[in-house]
This record gives C-alpha cells, sequence and structure tokens, in this order.
C-alpha cells in the first residue's frame, strides 16, 4: 500500500498515462470476462451490461467535453446537449440509409417516416448520408460549424456569465423545438430508429456490442489525450488564464475571444462524438435529446466529479449514470430531488468534487514529507548546532 501510494501515478492523478492505463485495464476486464466466462459465472458480464457501460463511457466523453470548457475557460454552457444530439442525428442518419428495403415499407432510398409522410424524394441536406466519409465529416463538421457561429456571435460580443450560459440554453430549445417538426425531415417526435446494422455488422450481434463498447473506451482515451494535450500547452495557459483573468490576458495583447472560440469548436466536437457512439448503442436519437435538462445535468456530472480536472468529469458522468440507473429502478418518482440534493451536498461540501475528496485522503494517508524549520527568530543555525 505505502508503494502505492509512493508511486508518481498515484500521486498525479490527472496524468495521461495513469488514466488510460485505467481505461484500458477495464476495457480488457469487460471483454475478457463478456466473452471467456458463461451465463451464471460470477465474472461474466452480460451483454445488456456491456450496452451499459459504453453508455456511461459516451457520457463521460461528453463530460469531459463540458469540462475543458467550463473547468479550464470559465465557459458555463448549458448547450452542449445540443452538440452532442446533432453528432447522435448524423450517426443516425447513416444508420437509417443501412436498412434499405428492409423498413416497413420496402422503400430502398427513403426512411420510414419520409414515406409516411409522402416525401417523394430525399432532402438535399441527406445527400450522401449513406457515406461513412460523410457521417464522419457531419458528426464533427455539425457540432463544430454550430459552436463556431455561436461562439464567433457571443464571444465577439464579450457575452459571458450567466448570459452567456442563458444564450447557449436558448440556442438548445431552439433546436428541441425545430427537431420536433415533421418538415425538418429527421422524423420529428419520434427521431430516428429501428436500426438494423452498422458498418455491414448487425447492431443486434452480441459481438457488436463489445465492439462499440471498444470503440467507445478508445474514443474516450482519444478524446481524454486531446482535452489533457490542450490544457498543458501554452494555449491552453492562455485559457487558462482568460478563466482567471480575462480583462488582463487583452490588456497584455492576447484576443480573448478567438481562444474562446477555438476551446468552444473542439469541445463541440468531442460531444459530438460521444453523440455519435450513443447512437448505435442505445438504438435510437430523437429531439428529446436536446433537452435543456439534459445539458444541465451533464454540468452536475462535471460539478460532482470535480471542475477543472478532467478526469473527475469522467468519474462523476460514471458514478452518477450508475446512480440513476438504479435509482430510477427503484424510487423513479424522488430522483430528480435526489439528484439536486448531491449537487447542493457537493457544491457545499465538497467544491472539489469527488475528485478532490479522493485527492485529500490520499494526502491524508501519505502526508508530503516536511522540511526542517527554521529557528524561531528565523536565524540560521549555528556552527554548533550544526555540529550538533
Amino acid at each position: 500500500m505505502k508503494n502505492l501510494l509512493d508511486s508518481a501515478a498515484f500521486k498525479k492523478l490527472n496524468s495521461l498515462h495513469f488514466v488510460i492505463a485505467i481505461l484500458f485495464i477495464s476495457t480488457f476486464y469487460v471483454t475478457v470476462c463478456n466473452l471467456a466466462f458463461t451465463p451464471g459465472s460470477f465474472f461474466y458480464v452480460s451483454d445488456y451490461t456491456v450496452s451499459l457501460l459504453g453508455k456511461y463511457l459516451c457520457y463521460a466523453l461528453l463530460a469531459l467535453a463540458v469540462d475543458l470548457v467550463w473547468g479550464y475557460c470559465g465557459i458555463l454552457s448549458l448547450g452542449h446537449g445540443a452538440f452532442f444530439a446533432l453528432g447522435g442525428y448524423a450517426m443516425g442518419m447513416y444508420l437509417m440509409r443501412q436498412i434499405g428495403d428492409r423498413g416497413v415499407y420496402g422503400n430502398p432510398e427513403l426512411p420510414d417516416f419520409m414515406v409516411f409522410l409522402n416525401w417523394t424524394e430525399l432532402p438535399w441536406y441527406w445527400a450522401g448520408s449513406d457515406s461513412i466519409l460523410m457521417m464522419v465529416l457531419l458528426v464533427f463538421a455539425g457540432p463544430g460549424l454550430l459552436a463556431y457561429i455561436f461562439g464567433s456571435m457571443a464571444f465577439r460580443s464579450r457575452v459571458s456569465g450567466v448570459y452567456l450560459s442563458i444564450m447557449t440554453q436558448a440556442m438548445t430549445y431552439a433546436l428541441l423545438l425545430s427537431f420536433f417538426r415533421n418538415e425538418m425531415g429527421f422524423g420529428g417526435n419520434n427521431g430516428l430508429t429501428d436500426f438494423k446494422e452498422i458498418f455491414g455488422f448487425s447492431l443486434q450481434s452480441p459481438d457488436t456490442k463489445l465492439a462499440l463498447f471498444v470503440a467507445t473506451a478508445v474514443a474516450l482515451a482519444f478524446g481524454y489525450a486531446v482535452s489533457h494535450f490542450i490544457v498543458n500547452s501554452k494555449m491552453g495557459r492562455v485559457v487558462t488564464a482568460i478563466r482567471d483573468a480575462e480583462d488582463r490576458v487583452r490588456f497584455v495583447g492576447y484576443k480573448p475571444q478567438h481562444y474562446k472560440v477555438w476551446i468552444f469548436v473542439v469541445s463541440a466536437m468531442l460531444a459530438g462524438l460521444a453523440g455519435a457512439l450513443y447512437v448505435p448503442q442505445v438504438g435510437m436519437i430523437n429531439p428529446g435529446e436536446f433537452s435543456p435538462l439534459n445539458s444541465i445535468e451533464i454540468v452536475i456530472w462535471v460539478a460532482i466529479g470535480g471542475r477543472g480536472t478532467l478526469y473527475g468529469a469522467i468519474i462523476g458522468a460514471v458514478v452518477v449514470s450508475y446512480a440513476k440507473t438504479r435509482f430510477t429502478a427503484i424510487m423513479p418518482e424522488v430522483w430528480l430531488f435526489g439528484l439536486g440534493g448531491l449537487f447542493v451536498l457537493v457544491t457545499l461540501l465538497l467544491p472539489k468534487g469527488l475528485a478532490g475528496l479522493f485527492a485529500s485522503v490520499v494526502n491524508k494517508l501519505d502526508p508530503p514529507a516536511q522540511t526542517d524549520k527554521l529557528p524561531a527568530n528565523n536565524a540560521p543555525p549555528t556552527a554548533a548546532e550544526v555540529k550538533s
């Protein structure tokens, strides 16, 4: 135990290698237990659990994206649910085109909801949606373009604080109302569902579910590596300075709005990637994902886990999502009250979140070495004292 506490990796929890090692070990363990053991075994991890864990990892990547802009740049975004949903819809469009003539109406070109609404041809913005390259482009370009347009207007106007948070929430709500309309061509209230396969593999196959889980873990590791590189780079230090004293940064010659837009776009792309991986694992995407409540819940994940730590966002997303899965089955009526109470308690008692609590426990178990103190009069030790 002492050797573990003395290790550099343990003391520096936000190090890149430590977090990726934990992800690798966890993913390897789940994969082996799913493939090597049979149902009924103590070590067996069911296909349902694999899909559930994959969803948690998508949430972790989404929380990481929020922590990047909130924890390090001070931008409290209540609109990241929109970027998440846009990435999900980009993936959903691709998956809908893979159904082909296996839909209810048997139309090889049009999704079932378009046939039902008497559409005769695909809208122009669905062009190329059956291409993998186009899907990947839309997953990143859709959220990134929206973040760039919104961020350019907001940050250039020096909107910040609670006003910016309200604007991001308004943006999300506007998209929610838009995607509810059948005329938008995204399935209206029902959204996109009834997916059959991805990249030629059946989504109902246990092997595909496991592959999606592994791909999500890899994406989370990639997202963490990108975020870690950003916050430790020169640009990342400027972003952190903007969070702490934006006027001073502007005074020394930097243009904070450019850095804000840049970090906001990167964060939006990570959120879009999380949404794209989320859709094939849950089997649907609908306008409900744009709900402002979802964006608020993401912020709660980050606050509970530990804002400004990166790894704390991952912890918060996984812990709260697991608690939600358990408690909504036991007492669904009071879950939201419990989540709100947990957020208040963490804010009051654990301002640094679970990550800060864990770090404080480690410091108590293995306190840093104390340096020798000078005499009370601050005078250097005498020659006799040195000899003694």
